[in-house]
């Protein structure tokens, strides 16, 4: 009787999609509604899955969980996958693990350097700021938006014990420079896959080549789960420190709801406390909470199966912004990958060259009141960002090219809800703009 219940309920939540919001995510007036820079892409597969496991009233992860971090490591190329409760979390952990007493001598300790940059995101920064690091900025180049790998030799100091940067917009940094950059220093590497899930490097998945590496499933981004995001690794030992760090710092490495994983609950001693003394309760370092629900993961699961779908939309979307495009360089620096990347874009980003025609922000407030969607390239110059006026950091060069992205630079979307309607709109709007200055 329960299921026969369950089945029915769920064959009516597919109705309620085909009803109630299959239309809506499709509708489209020239002028009237928003084209965004990024969105949701769904259909009732989703819905079906989030009912489903909200019926099982488990509510932290369970078994909707564990078949996501299965299948989206065999999709990234990598052991482990430790879905937390977003992107910000997972660059958090990823890069706290390594801090971790148990690493020894490796650990990284405050005062520490760590190699960034500053035009990015502020959660690719703040735990550098939050584990009393130093972050060391490094410029970027305009056109790919990464690092300026031929600076990387000038941020080295005594002091430098990481790396970790984002593959901008999707787009792949240097992995061979970075990578024999870190090596030659025996540094960690973290990348920051949060906008490039799904681009390669060299025929690899960006995400394989550093220590560890994160991702964001926000709704903006490659695939969704509302909020979330996880930590992929490829050693036990990296697992198991991010694993302790997300569930309140405990050692214990049981799943929620199983005991006694490791057959010694009762018989080990650890620190001061007694012998015996339930290993489920002891803490090996300063933790948090960050798991992720069940009925988050359960969306995953459904998104995942479209993920291949969706990273093709966006390259496609690509190519046609930069072709229909392309007659403005005169006035606009278009992006390009970078060599050996295949990118799985996040956005499409466009600074403007300088001249006496217009600025960036009137072609922005232009773009907006034709309700096309804009944003900026993140924090532009983050040295410049009111929460940073009292941090320590350390700058190598001018940031040049970082201050001129911050004036000059924006982004529109990629993402694959944008129609072909939607993308001919865009360069129309493009065209009009250029042909009244």
């Amino acid at each position: 009787m329960g299921k026969d219940l369950r089945n029915e309920i769920l064959e009516k939540v597919k109705e309620y999609y085909k009803q109630e919001l299959h239309d809506k995510q499709f509708q489209f007036e020239e002028g009237k509604n928003v084209v965004p820079f990024a969105g949701r892409v769904y259909d009732e597969d989703e819905l079906v899955n989030l009912v489903d496991a909200s019926l099982d009233f488990w509510l932290t992860s369970g078994r909707y969980a564990e078949e996501f971090e299965r299948d989206f490591a065999e999709y990234m190329n990598v052991k482990y996958c430790l879905l937390v409760n977003s992107g910000s979390s997972a660059n958090l952990l990823a890069l706290t693990a390594f801090t971790s007493p148990k690493l020894g001598e490796k650990r990284l300790k405050p005062g520490d350097e760590v190699i960034t940059v500053a035009a990015g995101f502020p959660t690719t920064i703040n735990p550098i700021v939050q584990n009393g690091l130093i972050p060391v900025f490094v410029d970027v180049e305009i056109g790919t938006y990464n690092i300026k790998v031929d600076e990387l030799e000038k941020a080295y100091s005594e002091k430098t014990k990481a790396v970790m940067i984002a593959h901008t917009l999707g787009n792949p940094f240097d992995l061979d420079a970075v990578l024999a950059f870190t090596k030659k220093h025996d540094l960690y590497l973290i990348e920051d896959c949060c906008d490039a899930v799904g681009s390669t490097y060299n025929g690899k998945m960006v995400g394989t080549f550093g220590h560890a590496s994160t991702v964001s499933f926000y709704p903006a981004h490659h695939m969704t789960m509302g909020e979330g995001g996880a930590v992929l690794v490829n050693t036990s030992l990296y697992k198991v420190l991010v694993q302790s760090f997300r569930d309140w710092g405990r050692d214990c490495f049981c799943e929620p709801g199983s005991n006694d994983t490791c057959g010694r609950r009762f018989s080990m001693q650890f620190g001061q406390l007694p012998k015996g003394y339930d290993h489920k309760y002891v803490y090996s370092h300063i933790g948090y909470n960050l798991k992720i629900t069940d009925m988050q993961a359960a969306v995953g699961v459904a998104q995942l199966k479209k993920l291949p779908g969706f990273v093709e939309s966006r390259k496609k979307n690509f190519v046609v912004l930069s072709e229909g495009l392309k007659q403005f360089e005169k006035f606009l620096v278009l992006p390009y990958a970078t060599e050996k990347s295949d990118p799985s874009w996040f956005g499409f980003p466009i600074t403007v060259k300088q001249n006496d025609k217009f600025t960036k922000n009137q072609i922005v407030d232009y773009l907006e009141k034709h309700k096309i969607m804009t944003r900026q390239l993140f924090a532009g110059n983050i040295t410049k960002q009111p929460a940073y006026e009292h941090v320590e950091y350390r700058v190598v060069g001018s940031l040049e090219n970082t201050d001129y992205i911050m004036n000059n630079t924006f982004f529109i979307g990629v993402y694959p809800g944008l129609s072909p309607r939607k993308l001919s709109y865009i360069l129309k709007t493009f065209n009009a703009f250029f042909e009244g200055i």
